[in-house]
């Protein structure tokens, strides 16, 4: 009998993991946006190369992998990822019976009122032995055994669409973390790159100062010879002191960014780090084609996440559904009773339960019906929530790219400002060491290719953190460090009705 009821409960649960469930049939939003465009340039594709051939730059290499191994909120991230596996796996486990070994000792007092005794006849005990009148009887009662409680038959695929949600909410939390590497891996290039930037313009400060302080000298020595005047003298002395607090002023920027990186790494920057030369140091930064793929966007770990969270809401509509049916539960236990400890294990003391039992919802005040409607706005939520990270997504890839054509015009007029600015200053030094011309004249020319000089390295900047943008808006490549997530829980084939 016992086999039979475990071949039975077998077939059961091996027929009830293909079963079907109620959830809707799922199609994937249409995205909400017109289609990108681009050109045809050279360069590496954003979806097909990783962010180490993206940032070829060794040390900006060994910073994004400290990153990537002690950044907080991608710890974070990842300890997230880790909790909604456990919680898929605890919402699985209802999938299958619980079967738990029970040992039970019983002990009860009968008073002869209950036994019926008189106080002629005495009671007897469970040994046997007579009892004096009115002590009544001590009932002993002993069981071990193995059976399972209460467990649900899912004929409707309640527990399976519940199953589904918990994994699908496995899935946007990995895609979360993944996000927020992606994340983490392009604030940490652009910091770099704010720090190499803040290098350079410390040293154009410096060098620039340099230059005006010879200047002022010279034009000390010519007030003292009575060769110029003392405007002259004090406007030199101004931008003296005008390169000396701008010199302050990168030093301090530059410390600041320093700060930043270090608490995207999440540990000290390393000894060996040398950002000398600035943004001259070499390759950081490799150039992207124009071409966007017209199904870029979905594949972001952003909007994947969004559409991982709809896939859940979609299950849960098919838990709700499935309130409305009957609802079956089954109870067994198989073991041997006696009512002595001796007698447990005797070939007369074999004992089973075997409890089916079906509960119909007839009234529930309406918690059903309200239930399903709110699956289906969250359902709706979703949508909305997922079309919207399209939509953002969208915004920001071509805002990059209209960016990028720009940038390129703009780096190259501003490189030719620089080098007019630098001629000029070139002739008008020499006639103010000629005594041709006064230094007020210099003195502009110099202003004007410091400012030229400042903007160029601004310009450098905005291009370089523009394509590492880019690359954070088209979701990236093949990122490394991902085997760092856990496994993914495979999800089992089932029909929908």
């Amino acid at each position: 009998m016992v086999c039979r009821i475990t071949r039975v409960l077998a077939a059961t649960v091996t027929a009830l993991i293909g079963a079907c469930t109620l959830e809707p049939n799922y199609h994937r939003p249409a995205a909400p946006v017109p289609a990108l465009e681009g050109g045809t340039q050279g360069g590496a594709a954003a979806t097909d190369i990783g962010w180490r051939e993206f940032f070829p730059d060794p040390q900006l290499q060994q910073l994004i992998a400290l990153a990537l191994a002690n950044n907080r909120d991608l710890r974070v991230a990842a300890l997230n990822v880790q909790s909604a596996q456990a919680q898929y796996r605890i919402q699985r486990s209802e999938l299958f019976p619980t079967v738990n070994a029970s040992a039970v000792e019983q002990v009860e007092r009968l008073p002869p009122g209950v036994l019926g005794a008189t106080g002629a006849g005495g009671a007897v005990g469970n040994s046997g032995a007579s009892l004096a009148p009115g002590t009544g009887r001590v009932l002993h009662f002993y069981n071990v055994g193995i059976g399972f409680t209460s467990y649900e038959l899912d004929f409707f695929g309640r527990i399976r669409s519940l199953n589904h949600a918990a994994l699908q909410q496995y899935f946007t939390n990995d895609e979360t973390r993944r996000s927020a590497q992606l994340t983490l891996v392009a604030e940490v290039g652009a910091a770099y790159l704010a720090v190499l930037a803040d290098q350079t313009l410390l040293d154009i400060t410096r060098e620039t100062l340099k230059s005006q302080t010879e200047s002022y000298e010279l034009t000390q020595r010519m007030f003292s010879a009575g060769t110029t005047t003392e405007l002259a003298l004090r406007q030199a002395e101004s931008t003296v002191d005008t390169a000396r607090a701008s010199l302050a002023q990168y030093n301090r920027q530059l410390a600041q960014d320093r700060d930043a990186l270090q608490l995207l790494l999440g540990a000290p920057i390393p000894d060996g780090i040398d950002v000398s030369g600035g943004l001259d140091r070499g390759t950081a930064v490799a150039e992207l084609e124009e071409g966007i793929p017209s199904d870029v966007l979905v594949k972001r770990p952003d909007v994947l996440a969004a559409e991982h969270q709809l896939l859940a809401a979609n299950a849960r509509i098919g838990a709700a559904r499935a309130a409305f049916l009957p609802a079956v539960t089954l109870t067994g236990n198989f073991g041997t009773e006696s009512t002595q400890l001796s007698g447990l294990f005797k070939g007369d003391s074999r004992a089973w339960t075997f409890s089916p039992q079906i509960s119909v919802p007839i009234f529930a005040g309406g918690a059903n019906v309200a239930n399903l409607q709110a699956t289906k706005l969250a359902r709706d939520t979703a949508v909305a929530q997922y079309e919207k990270a399209i939509q953002t997504a969208f915004r920001e890839v071509a805002d990059a790219l209209a960016a990028r054509g720009t940038l390129d015009e703009q780096l190259e007029a501003q490189q030719a400002l620089v080098n007019a600015s630098a001629k000029a200053y070139q002739l008008a030094d020499m006639r103010f060491r000629g005594g041709v011309d006064s230094y007020l004249s210099a003195l502009d020319a110099q202003r004007t290719l410091y400012s030229a000089q400042q903007q160029l390295q601004n310009v450098r900047l905005t291009r370089l953190q523009n394509l590492v943008t880019l690359y954070k808006a088209l979701g990236g490549g093949l990122l490394e460090h991902a085997a760092a997530a856990q496994p993914t829980p495979k999800l089992e084939p089932s029909a929908s009705n």
